[in-house]
């Protein structure tokens, strides 16, 4: 049963993850920097400590009383983080759309959920899983199993979406929506590319680093509520309001460059556009955006913070948003040969999912 949760909270996040552009795309008259940073305060800063709020009792005083370097690990790895949001577009426009999501993608998910297990590996801690451990067990053979599935599904979607660009020569965007011009330079794309698959991997490096301070949240649950089995279900959202400070800082700096650059600061005050409206939904994709951790964070307390919940974290988001293509109809005008080939990726990765979930539920 406690896999089951695990899965579907973690479906609910990368369902939240794969939907929350959605919103954006019904604001009007704004630059892509104006209403990404408008989400992004709801995402980083103001969301995250109310959720924290209803959530964990005395939240503030956790993260007061946890030692600088827990804090400041914490913030550094969202820094990170969100340097490698930002260099994704960079990626695509050197590798093209496809290749280079499913590049950025893939290796985000590979490092993400590895390089945590290889760490403790070097240093070990009580109840962290280790890559030597997983290699030695089945459970571990399993999950592993399970990722090596999804990379492969992320190829083969990866191909896919190379024969769509092919076929209908359509503009390219990068995930955040904003449109690139393609420079196929395949070496200095896969460089791009792998500088930011690793750094968007710094996440679950930075909930790694926050550990100190969910574990102070789940002992006192646990304490208030003796009769309780398993972990508390929300010990993660005090880890999120310190590690999306840093994704804030980069964000920001770079969401101002950009006004200033492009003389777009009178978006925020624009009155021939639909001011109300455009701070609504930017406000309601910052806050979808900010679920997909939420969820997440409720699914790490039934499975662990292990190479399963990464993978299924990233399994979901890719899944849900090729779906979202399907439903879109983005996939509109391609050959037979084109859609049965992303098909072919969704369902494989479908099927990663139901192999890491099986490999968690064989972990003793």
């Amino acid at each position: 049963m406690q896999v089951f949760l695990g899965v579907l909270f973690h479906f609910l996040g990368g369902f939240a993850s794969g939907s929350f552009y959605i919103p954006f795309k019904r604001v009007k008259g704004w630059a892509w920097e104006s209403f990404w940073i408008v989400g992004g305060l709801f995402s980083w800063l103001i969301v995250p400590p109310i959720a924290a709020y209803l959530t964990i009792p005395n939240f503030s005083d956790i993260i007061a009383q946890a030692d600088s370097s827990v804090l400041g690990y914490t913030y550094f790895f969202g820094i990170l983080w969100g340097i490698g949001g930002l260099t994704y577009g960079l990626g695509v426009r050197y590798l093209g759309v496809s290749l280079g999501s499913s590049v950025i993608l893939g290796l985000c998910m590979v490092f993400g959920s590895l390089i945590p297990s290889i760490y403790y590996d070097f240093f070990p801690a009580e109840g962290k899983d280790t890559f030597s451990m997983m290699l030695a067990e089945s459970w571990g053979q399993t999950v592993l199993a399970g990722l090596l599935l999804c990379v492969i599904g992320i190829i083969v979607s990866g191909k896919a979406g190379t024969m769509k660009e092919k076929q209908l020569q359509a503009e390219a965007t990068d995930p955040h929506g904003m449109e690139v011009k393609t420079e196929y330079k395949f070496g200095l794309g896969m460089f791009v590319a792998i500088v930011s698959g690793v750094l968007s991997a710094c996440f679950n490096f930075g909930i790694e680093a926050g550990k100190p301070m969910a574990d102070v949240a789940n002992a006192a649950w646990k304490a208030a509520n003796p009769n309780e089995t398993g972990n508390f279900l929300y010990l993660n959202n005090v880890i999120y309001v310190v590690l999306l400070w840093g994704g804030l800082t980069t964000n920001f700096i770079w969401c101002m460059a950009l006004n200033a650059r492009n003389k777009t600061f009178g978006n925020y005050t624009d009155k021939k556009t639909p001011l109300l409206r455009n701070f609504l939904f930017s406000a309601l994709a910052g806050t979808t955006w900010f679920l997909q951790f939420f969820f997440y964070g409720m699914g790490e307390s039934k499975m662990g913070n292990g190479a399963s919940s990464w993978i299924l974290h990233m399994a979901f988001i890719i899944l849900i948003a090729n779906t979202w293509g399907l439903v879109l109809k983005e996939w509109k005008g391609v050959n037979k040969k084109t859609f049965a080939t992303v098909i072919a990726g969704i369902l494989i990765i479908i099927a990663s999912v139901l192999v890491v979930g099986w490999g968690n539920s064989m972990k003793p």
